[in-house]
Order: structure tokens, then C-alpha cells, then sequence
């Protein structure tokens, strides 16, 4: 069965139009699916699939001489009466592979789809040789509420933000949720059977990950440092980036440390939140938080708390809804996150009538209007906050 994600009908609808359509995201997120279903989905049928980590693929797109790489299309049975498309998969294993594209858009109208896990290669090298030529779409693990439509469970997406709690949707869901928390949304990870599957497939995303994206994008000397320092800060998500005292920890540079982590960003396995700031005198200015892509990846690296596996969620439910900071005084009072600059939020495994009171005040301090708590559980004798399991 195939699961349309929410990104599908932009994607598809861009995926018909002749600009290069690119979708990156973090490996095992359900790119290849997507393509898949685009060229069964899209009205030109003359197009193929071709996967760069076949040795055969990318030897095509190293060619030198662009014509060749056309004709070999066309003796791979694309036909020349119309406009073709080609899906190329996993492109940032051909690094060469963006001015083949260029010359082939430009000079024969040929549509590209293609997909690849690195924001780093794609962002950065597209931006200069297709500048005004594709889009680019990302793509994450599942949201809650694609989880549940992957579970086969109804959802009924409601309008979160007027900060009511639904306790029938919390007795419903809440069982669903607490295991989208401890294992996240990777789509084979959700629909896996069993816990211990659940986290065999964690583990080998995991290794996925250092032994093809760190091997084929980085230029770094040890890998087994990387992972050490994946390791570390899986035990701090949600905490602020110290990089003296993670280079202390690890043995290596300062700077080593925050070029590592500057790669795990651009390589979607985590990522880093900015502060809200007004006044510069007042608010630690420089500092950011970290947060992994995926809960359950975190924890195949660490365990982590309860409250930090929540945070993290929460983080990666609300980051595909707009910017996303957080706000800190020099006091050490913080709010966990603001969101386009207009909405505060407080997470609390279960509320109460004071946390409330004190996210209203910090609120007031920040001159941010707005504020809601997100609870993980039903608090027994307090209503006034969202279960986190509503923001779908």
C-alpha cells in the first residue's frame, strides 16, 4: 500500500511543471517511495528511473559529453517525440551530476526529479548551477498525523492552537502517541511490527548513515569521532550547543566540534534553534539549541529522559509549521519555544496552574502575546493547556 504523504500534492503538482524538482530530507524518509509514485501519478509517461548508487547510473551522468548521456537515454528507450523525464536517485553520489542536468534542461527540455539526502551538496551546489531552474522540497520522518494514517488509524486534526485540551482524543490516541515519542516517525520504523524490529531498523539507519552519508560527503579523517560525538549530544537534545565543554568531552578542537556539528546539521541528522531576542543586553544571544531529527534515532544513540524525549518531539512536530526559536534569560528562564515570533510554548509532561503563570510572565517579558502548554499526560486537576498528541 502506498501512503501519500502531506508533501504529495505540492510535490506532485511541481513534478508536472519543466523545472528540476528536488527532494532532500534525512536517508530512510520515504524519498525513493515518492518518486516512485510521482512517475506513476504524472501525465508524461515518457520517463525512466534511474539509481545513482548503481555503478552503471552514475558512470551515464560522468560522461563529459552531454549528448552522449541523450542518447544513451534515447537507447535506454526514451523517446525524442516529447519531453522527457528522468528521476535520478540518491544524486549526491555523483557530484558532477548538476551541470550534466543544466545542459540537458537548458539545451534539450529533458524534466529531472531528483532526490538525495544531503542539504549540503543539494542547497549549496544546486543554488549555483540550476539557480532559477528547480525547487526544492524536504522531507521528514512522519508527523503524528501521518503516522496515524500510516497505522490505518482516523485522525481528526484539530485547530491546536486555541490551547483547549480534547480528553476523548487523549484517551483515543495517547497510546499511539507514546509510541510515536520513544520510536518516531521513520515510515519502515512505524510500520515494522515489533519493538525489537522497531529498533533494529533504528540501528541500521543509524549505521546507513555514517557508513554512506559521512563516507561519500565528508572530508573528515575519523569517523568513529563523529559518532562519539553523535553519541554525546543525543544526551543533550534540547539543551543549548556548549562546544568547549563538548571538545573537552570528546578530546578534539573547538573548531573540529562545531564543523562536525555544522555536517549532522546539513546532512538532516539534527538541528539547531536559534534565540528569540529583542533586547541583546538582556537575552543570551548566541547560543542554540539542539534537536534531533528523529526521537527515536536519538535514542538508538542514547536513552533519553522522558521529558527530553517529549521536548524532542514536540520540536519536530512544530517545525514544519513555521520559524522556530526559543527565548532564555541571563536569569536561566527560558521558554521552550517560540513560534513565528507570536507564540510561546511551554512543554510539560503534565501541567500545572503554575507553569502556566510563569510562561504568561516571561511571555509578557518577551512581548510575546500568545501562549500555549503542551502536555505529554492529562493533568488531574488543571485544564488549561494542549495535548501534545493534537498537533497533527
Amino acid at each position: 500500500m502506498v501512503y501519500k504523504r502531506k508533501i504529495y500534492q505540492d510535490l506532485l503538482a511541481h513534478a508536472q511543471t519543466p523545472m528540476v524538482t528536488v527532494l532532500t530530507g534525512m536517508r530512510r524518509t520515504g524519498k525513493t517511495t515518492l518518486v516512485s509514485q510521482l512517475l506513476k501519478d504524472i501525465s508524461n509517461k515518457n520517463s525512466i528511473f534511474l539509481d545513482l548508487q548503481r555503478p552503471d547510473s552514475r558512470e551515464l551522468f560522468e560522461q563529459k559529453n552531454y549528448d552522449n548521456i541523450y542518447e544513451a537515454l534515447v537507447a535506454r528507450g526514451m523517446s525524442q517525440d516529447g519531453s522527457m523525464v528522468v528521476a535520478l536517485d540518491e544524486i549526491q553520489l555523483a557530484p558532477d551530476c548538476p551541470s550534466a542536468i543544466k545542459y540537458l534542461y537548458d539545451h534539450k527540455g529533458v524534466k529531472f526529479i531528483v532526490t538525495g539526502s544531503s542539504s549540503y551538496y543539494l542547497k549549496n551546489l544546486f543554488s549555483e548551477s540550476l539557480a532559477g531552474r528547480k525547487k526544492i522540497f524536504e522531507l521528514f520522518p512522519l508527523d503524528f498525523g501521518e503516522f496515524l494514517l500510516f497505522r490505518g488509524v482516523r485522525s481528526v486534526p484539530a485547530n491546536w492552537q486555541i490551547g483547549m485540551f480534547d480528553k476523548d482524543e487523549y484517551n483515543r490516541l495517547s497510546a499511539y502517541y507514546e509510541e510515536f515519542i520513544r520510536f518516531g516517525g521513520f515510515p519502515q520504523v512505524v510500520l515494522a511490527g515489533s519493538e525489537v524490529t522497531k529498533k533494529d531498523i533504528l540501528l541500521d539507519i543509524m549505521s546507513s548513515y555514517v557508513n554512506i552519508d559521512i563516507r561519500s560527503l565528508a572530508d573528515f579523517s575519523d569517523e568513529r569521532n563523529l559518532f562519539s560525538l553523535a553519541k554525546l549530544l543525543a544526551t543533550r537534545a534540547g539543551n543549548r550547543i556548549e562546544y568547549n565543554s563538548l571538545a573537552k568531552q570528546i578530546g578534539l578542537s573547538r573548531q573540529t566540534v562545531k564543523n562536525y556539528i555544522t555536517f549532522f546539521e546539513n546532512t538532516y541528522l539534527i538541528h539547531t534553534v536559534p534565540v528569540y531576542t529583542k533586547n541583546a543586553g538582556r537575552e543570551i544571544v548566541k547560543a542554540r539549541k539542539l534537536y534531533f531529527c528523529d526521537t527515536g534515532l536519538a535514542n538508538t544513540l542514547a536513552e533519553l529522559s522522558s521529558g527530553a524525549q517529549f521536548e524532542n518531539t514536540i520540536y519536530n512536530q512544530i517545525v514544519k509549521l513555521g520559524t522556530v526559536q526559543y527565548y532564555a534569560l541571563k536569569t536561566g528562564r527560558e521558554i521552550d519555544f517560540v513560534l513565528d515570533g507570536r507564540l510561546a510554548l511551554e512543554v510539560k509532561e503534565t501541567p500545572t496552574d503554575g507553569d502556566l503563570s510563569v510562561l504568561r510572565r516571561l511571555s509578557e517579558t518577551a512581548g510575546i502575546k500568545e501562549t500555549i502548554l503542551v502536555s505529554r499526560n492529562e493533568s488531574p486537576l488543571f485544564e488549561n493547556y494542549i495535548w501534545g498528541g493534537s498537533i497533527q
